[in-house]
């Protein structure tokens, strides 16, 4: 259970993430592309097959599976809603990488 003051703490984080402009992009392409349910549910069986891509390839062959990959939904990812929802995901996944480097590297995490 977390301390109050450490709750506290970290509700007012998540407040300031929310009014950050990365997330407020993220949560703007986010709303735009489910208006599109079809579409939608595309892009969310693209970023699975990705992301499974990327964790289950052994390293000797995940760049040539990557660029058929690529290939394969060059089209699709040509869709200006397609393309500026997961740029935005990106930008918001990349902030939330760093803000954990630099939690667990001030806190001496190992």
């Amino acid at each position: 259970m977390l301390d109050s003051i450490v709750k506290k703490a970290t509700e007012n984080f998540i407040e300031e993430i929310r009014k950050s402009g990365i997330y407020r992009e993220y949560d703007y392409q986010k709303e735009k592309l489910k208006k599109q349910p079809e579409l939608f549910a595309m892009v969310s069986e693209y970023r699975q097959r990705n992301f499974a891509l990327q964790t289950e390839t052994p390293g000797d062959e995940l760049l040539d599976r990557l660029d058929a990959f690529e290939r394969e939904y060059e089209e699709f990812r040509a869709n200006p809603l397609v393309d500026d929802f997961l740029r935005a995901e990106l930008a918001f996944c990349r902030m939330m990488q760093e803000v954990n480097v630099l939690v667990t590297a001030e806190l001496d995490f190992e």
